[in-house]
């Protein structure tokens, strides 16, 4: 927090003046703990700002203001919660608009690509640098989701939950087209191909949906099918983006959608749960989350899940999840109680009943993670590769997003739009 103690002093005067004439206590940033001491509780009463992504209408949204922030201000007498809920893009912009006007929340929840991005603009905090009892805080937390928050030397994060997709597909429908779950990329081909079609009423049915364009969707086609996105380095697009596996995937899914096997993306299309739900979308990849949604709006639905279907490179997910992060400008003794609070067991148990897969090792142990039907997705984490950790990777992936649009419809050919975007991330890799 890069403020002087003459302008503390007096951000503490105003808030003393509104006090006594009856109005809400200032909520500005309390004077930060020097580095490397544990932060001590706020003595005045301050309002963390808490952007998030969870869906306003979702189990999670409804877990976290009736039974979270109610517990943590229980627990935290003088700190309250303000969440506000955004969509996933439009937080992402937001925080980045915030950032130039300094209205920044004093924590949010970020999805895990959005990290290096941030911290490029030194609006993170390096909580190991500031916070004397991070390592013991982080200890409890599974390496592998803590790897997401970590530049260089620097945690800039705490790991909120971790998660990856597989697949899930209609039992009835497979069995009665006699396809057996598919296990590698041609089996998936051949079962999109052949699902696809009409159902009893004349509606038109896809073998596959998938939502979208961006590398979270295509990532686990790419890598399985043996191609990448980057040099190991992170440094170098040309020759993995637009290479023979690369773009063999890409033209792949042109070639699915062109036989109106798959579809999902395009503006008016049945959105994923409804369409999966009502027998529209036979197969699709998601996460843990979807488990929840479909119970909760198709119970009666027979359905099951298998892994990435294996192509020349194996079978690889995309690793996800989120980080929860605290701003430069935060009130971080306030701010870091929260995280604390929001990765502990209490917290992480509850997020578990929503779909979400803690990272907290004690949770991980408790009978209600066991009795969630998070193994699939679990024992595929392993194999699960992240998307490139650099800053330049939003604007990356919206390019990518552009370039496969074009493919699929036609305009370009899956060679020649890889080799134009592998020109545009090297650039941007080279800033």
């Amino acid at each position: 927090m890069k403020k002087t103690i003459a302008i503390l002093l007096a951000v503490c005067c105003v808030g003393l003046m509104l006090a006594s004439c009856g109005s809400t206590p200032a909520s500005s940033p309390a004077p930060a703990s020097a580095a490397g001491e544990a932060p001590t509780v706020p003595t005045e009463e301050v309002t963390l700002q808490f952007w998030h992504h969870y869906s306003a209408q979702s189990a999670e949204n409804e877990t976290l203001m009736n039974i979270l922030i109610p517990k943590f201000e229980q627990e935290n007498p003088g700190i309250k919660v303000n969440a506000v809920s955004h969509e996933w893009a439009d937080l992402h912009d937001k925080l980045l608009i915030s950032a130039q006007s300094n209205t920044l929340p004093d924590v949010a929840r970020l999805d895990s690509a959005w990290i290096p991005e941030f911290q490029q603009m030194d609006i993170l905090v390096a909580l190991n640098q500031e916070m004397s009892d991070f390592d013991s805080v982080a200890g409890n937390l599974l390496e592998s989701a803590m790897s997401t928050a970590k530049i260089g030397d620097d945690f800039f994060g705490l790991a909120l939950n971790t998660n990856t997709k597989i697949l899930y597909y209609n039992t009835k429908a497979l069995a009665d087209a006699g396809i057996a779950p598919p296990a590698t990329m041609d089996d998936f081909v051949a079962a999109a191909k052949t699902l696809a079609g009409t159902n009893g009423d004349g509606q038109q049915v896809w073998g596959y949906n998938e939502p979208g364009l961006s590398g979270w969707n295509l990532c686990p086609f790419i890598w399985s099918c043996g191609g990448e996105l980057t040099n190991p380095e992170q440094t170098i697009a040309t020759g993995y983006i637009n290479s023979e596996a690369t773009v063999g995937a890409i033209q792949m899914l042109a070639d699915l959608y062109q036989s109106d096997s798959i579809t999902g993306w395009n503006s008016g299309d049945i959105p994923m749960t409804d369409g999966f739900g009502t027998g529209r979308y036979l197969m699709m990849l998601e996460g843990p989350w979807k488990t929840a949604e479909l119970a909760g709006a198709y119970p009666d639905l027979e359905y099951g899940t298998a892994p990435m279907p294996a192509g020349a490179g194996g079978s690889h997910s995309v690793l996800g999840g989120e980080d929860i992060s605290m701003f430069t400008s935060a009130n971080k003794e306030a701010a870091w109680l929260f995280l604390q609070f929001m990765t502990g067991e209490f917290a992480q148990e509850e997020m578990a009943k929503c779909g979400q897969i803690p990272v907290n090792k004690a949770t991980m142990e408790t009978e209600t993670v066991k009795n969630a039907d998070f193994a699939p997705y679990i024992e595929a984490l392993p194999n699960a590769k992240s998307r490139p950790t650099v800053a330049a990777w939003t604007e990356m992936d919206n390019d990518l997003m552009v370039s496969v649009t074009a493919v699929m419809n036609g305009e370009k050919s899956a060679q020649d739009a890889m080799d134009e975007l592998a020109l545009k991330w090297d650039a941007l890799l080279a800033q």
